[in-house]
């Protein structure tokens, strides 16, 4: 999610010739890390309820009362003897700045898997503890008494839940100062006692996958229906923000006299802009809904639940956690791959991901849903299941023995509404952002080229550079009904990001001019084709450029493919499909199939509490 950055000084964070001292916050996945680091440092670093979502170093400076230290967030790590990808970037970042203070973060309730990691990393080197969530840990029934475990470990410690943020950062800079080598046996029940370990009713019903699953559905499809359902909250804002541009400013826009002005705002900026921008309220229930599962602890029980299902496609339970991040960003969930135990499953993740739906395709489908759904509820479900569909069928497709799944499971816990609404408010501004940049740039772009000829005069689009430029790709989606190289011109504009065919649509049409069974199959084109340029670039990251750049061209190949299948399917071709399949299926139903019965594990294998 976050590559290496650069201290103040302008040097290198991976040398060792920074002149600020540096304290790496160290410790288990979801030990709160990343809250202390934002804490301390003013910093904007991803936080959540579960693995992988630090997933590279991350360095910020932060001054108090006149000194300087560079803090590096570091991805979470139960051992140096790293197992996964994020654990093996921890290890290696800490062997190559010995020199770097060490400051262990750990829950309360994680204290003793946690100590073992602080004796190993900080032998000869100047190290602190803190802990947090010690309120929730004493509800529980534990008890730990900080001034003797200090003493008996022989390090600072300290309790961060409660603090102000001005006299936690005071505290960690005396820390830092001092510290010393940790000297560990095991804890005497006088210094620490754990909490009860007996699963609540809640942890009862949130484990039990025949309570959870209809749970989890429910909640979806109730998120889905009052954010696309007509007449409902995502609805109404969407329809009020649309009318604002696309009639109120739009309308004014077409009385300028000039047609190159006129076409230059009503066109350019406010139907491109406007036909994107008024997505943001549904954009903003669906993450509302996705932050609130996440903090509450809940996807880390369904990881747990869905990890059968998965690993018969060759995934494990981790990976619902990318997964279900891909219905928000693609290029920030195939870098929480980092998480994973496998490479190998690590690959195939990252080529599941672009067939999820996420949240710059949500504009394109109910622009196109219009055209074959009355109710873009319905649309919106529809196209949201098959592209988790599309992504199970990869990962079959690519199906290898999966790795062994073991799960910190985080504690239930209402989620806190400074934590949603700092999360909410980063996630809208990068769409603002992109909107304010990268789009608003292509939309000015493509009205350029689209009304002006080569001797640059004020033209109609069928004469425009646009045109000439374009003119040969019509032949793409022919196929489907659209012989038309403004469609293939909108398509591909995708690839830089998925919100411009939204906007290309707008501009050259006004909304989607071809038949039912055209818009699907362009739907069902979009959600397999390959990933807008900054997910291509983090999967480059991950697996290189050449198996980036193949995967990509696969994609868009069989999306094409996809879409012309639809298109035929719906078109009358089902006759001819069935016809084709019957002796296949007669083969399958006639085969002798030999039924393997294996044990099922026991829940309480797969957790650690």
């Amino acid at each position: 999610m976050r590559g290496r950055q650069k201290s103040l000084t302008g040097k290198s964070l991976t040398g060792k010739s920074s002149e600020k001292r540096e304290v790496l916050l160290v410790g288990n996945p979801n030990a709160g890390k990343s809250t202390l680091f934002n804490a301390l440092t003013g910093g904007n670093a991803k936080v959540g309820n579960w693995h992988g979502v630090t997933v590279g170093e991350l360095s910020r400076t932060a001054v108090c009362n006149g000194k300087t230290l560079l803090f590096t967030d570091l991805p979470g790590i139960y051992s140096p003897d790293a197992m996964s990808m994020e654990e093996k970037r921890s290890a290696d970042y800490i062997a190559a700045h010995g020199e770097a203070f060490l400051l262990f973060v750990s829950e309360c309730a994680q204290l003793p898997r946690t100590l073992p990691l602080v004796e190993r990393l900080g032998k000869g080197r100047k190290c602190a503890l803190v802990l947090t969530k010690r309120r929730q840990f004493e509800r529980a029934g534990g008890f730990v008494d900080l001034p003797a475990l200090s003493r008996y470990l022989g390090l600072e410690v300290l309790s961060s839940e409660g603090m102000k943020k001005r006299d936690l950062k005071a505290s960690v800079f005396r820390l830092a100062e001092g510290g010393g080598e940790p000297k560990i046996t095991e804890l005497p029940a006088q210094i620490y006692r754990p909490r009860s370990e007996e699963l609540s009713r809640a942890d009862r019903l949130l484990t039990d996958g025949r309570f959870a699953l209809p749970l989890f559905l429910g909640l979806l499809l109730l998120l889905f229906w009052v954010t696309f359902a007509p007449n409902l909250l995502g609805d109404v804002l969407k329809t009020a923000i649309e009318n604002f541009f696309t009639v109120t400013l739009a309308g004014k826009a077409q009385t300028i006299s000039s047609p190159m002005l006129r076409g230059f705002l009503a066109d350019g900026i406010l139907g491109g802009v406007g036909a994107v921008l008024c997505f943001l309220p549904q954009i903003f229930l669906l993450f509302f809904g996705l932050i609130l599962m996440e903090e509450s602890g809940f996807l880390a029980r369904l990881a747990l639940l869905t990890d059968g299902m998965l690993r018969k496609i060759g995934l494990s339970g981790r990976a619902v956690f990318s997964l279900l991040m891909g219905f928000g960003c693609t290029a920030a969930a195939i870098l929480t791959t980092r998480g994973l135990d496998d490479k190998r499953v690590q690959k195939r993740v990252i080529l599941c991901l672009p067939y999820l739906p996420c949240s710059a395709k949500l504009p394109v489908f109910l622009t196109l849903a219009s055209a074959f759904f009355e109710n873009p509820f319905v649309a919106a479900v529809l196209l949201y299941a098959l592209g988790v569909g599309f992504s199970l069928v990869a990962a079959l497709i690519l199906k290898r023995e999966a790795p062994p799944f073991v799960l910190e499971l985080p504690p239930l816990q209402i989620p806190r509404p400074a934590f949603v609404a700092k999360s909410l408010y980063f996630q809208l501004k990068q769409f603002i952002i992109k909107l304010g940049t990268v789009i608003l740039a292509f939309f000015l772009f493509s009205w350029l080229l689209s009304s002006f000829t080569w001797r640059w005069e004020y033209c109609a689009v069928e004469e425009s550079m646009l045109a000439h430029l374009c003119g040969g790709l019509k032949f793409l989606f022919a196929p489907v009904g659209m012989n038309d190289w403004k469609i293939a011109y909108a398509a591909l504009s995708g690839l830089i990001a998925k919100e411009n065919v939204a906007g290309a649509l707008q501009l050259f049409y006004g909304g989607f001019p071809y038949s039912a069974q055209s818009a699907f199959a362009f739907a069902v084109f979009l959600l397999c084709c390959s990933p807008c340029v900054s997910a291509i670039a983090a999967s480059a990251k991950e697996i290189g450029w050449g198996r980036a750049l193949l995967f990509a061209l696969v994609q868009t190949v069989t999306a094409l493919l996809m879409s012309y299948l639809t298109y035929f399917l719906l078109t009358g071709g089902w006759g001819y499909a069935l016809v084709l399949l019957l002796p296949v299926l007669a083969l399958f139903l006639l085969k002798d199939h030999e039924k393997i019965h294996r044990k099922r594990k026991l829940l309480s294998q797969k957790l650690h509490r």
